[in-house]
């Protein structure tokens, strides 16, 4: 008799597709396996009409699914990593880290303009400060509106005219299968994504599925992952900080970092990268991490965690 493993996921459409891309990795690697999915409803999921800065405390789209994993009803949890806190509850570790999507973000607008073409003061649409930062130091004329909601309540809002252009991720629209819409790729010198974007993380409970969870692994999309969540971690850096962020990984085994700080308007941007090896991913997010504190990054991040600014970087 194969194995038994029961998946833990939420319900959102984006959700599923995440876990059935690795429901099916893991058929191929494993034939004989047996999966049941488990959809759990987050705190986030439930409270979805409240702005996420209003729900008390963290984790409000993973809380209930690592409680699961904890008390055993659950083996993996499928998670988009860059929603995964670089802190995780006690007993559980990223297990594994599959090959990971374009990290980069889109702009789609409704007349199908590139970013440099867009009026001045159109309406763009999103929630996340790290986005929000970055499109201002470019085009301080553009009005940022917020803008919450999973892919599809987006697209929506920008088909019917709350707003000219909206960003996000090319990963999620790739997932989704949605296609034939105008859209451009942000270059990374204009738009750094958020840390483990384009990237699945399945949670385990620590000694336990080594076997499988090797097998389900992408050394180096593995690596860029603890390089950037090292880097957000020694920085300080939660929801409240525009912070952007990008590793890759060559075959020579070296490893590239570059990230960005700044303030919600675009304005004191700070920006750093280094170069090391695969081997010492976390090593080179703290080095980059102390980097950009020295420049000025800490006082970024005290101010606006003060100051209680909110980020939906979804």
């Amino acid at each position: 008799m194969g194995m038994f493993l029961r998946i833990g996921t939420r319900g959102s459409r984006l959700a599923l597709k995440q876990t059935k891309e690795v429901e099916d990795l893991i058929y191929s690697l494993f034939p004989e396996a047996r999966l049941k999915r488990v959809v759990i409803k987050t705190t986030g999921d439930k409270m979805f009409e409240h702005p996420l800065h209003q729900l008390p405390g963290k984790g409000h789209f993973i809380k209930e699914i690592e409680n699961a994993l904890l008390e055993g009803e659950i083996d993996i949890a499928v998670h988009s990593l860059k929603d995964l806190p670089t802190e995780l509850a006690p007993g559980l570790t990223l297990g594994a880290v599959p090959k990971r999507l374009e990290p980069a973000d889109v702009l789609i607008s409704r007349t199908g303009q590139m970013l440099e073409a867009l009026p001045y003061g159109a309406k763009i649409g999103t929630s996340s400060l790290r986005r929000q930062a970055q499109i201002l130091s470019v085009r301080p004329d553009l009005k940022v509106v917020q803008l919450r909601g999973n892919l599809d309540t987006r697209l929506h809002r920008l088909r019917e005219g709350f707003v000219d252009a909206i960003i996000v991720a090319e990963a999620g629209l790739r997932r989704l299968g949605i296609s034939g819409l105008r859209m451009e790729r942000l270059p990374y010198c204009i738009m750094l994504p958020a840390a483990g974007q384009g990237a699945l993380g399945l949670e385990t409970r620590e000694g336990e599925l080594e076997k499988i969870i090797t097998e389900l692994n992408h050394p180096e999309s593995y690596a860029e992952a603890v390089a950037e969540r090292s880097l957000l971690r020694h920085l300080g850096g939660g929801c409240h900080t525009p912070i952007g962020c990008l590793a890759r990984a060559g075959k020579d085994g070296e490893l590239y970092l570059e990230a960005m700080v700044c303030n919600p308007d675009g304005s004191g941007r700070l920006r750093a990268f280094l170069t090391g090896s695969i081997s010492e991913a976390a090593e080179l997010g703290k080095r980059l991490a102390k980097q950009l504190i020295e420049g000025g990054a800490d006082k970024i991040i005290k101010t606006l965690a003060r100051d209680g600014e909110h980020n939906d970087d979804r």
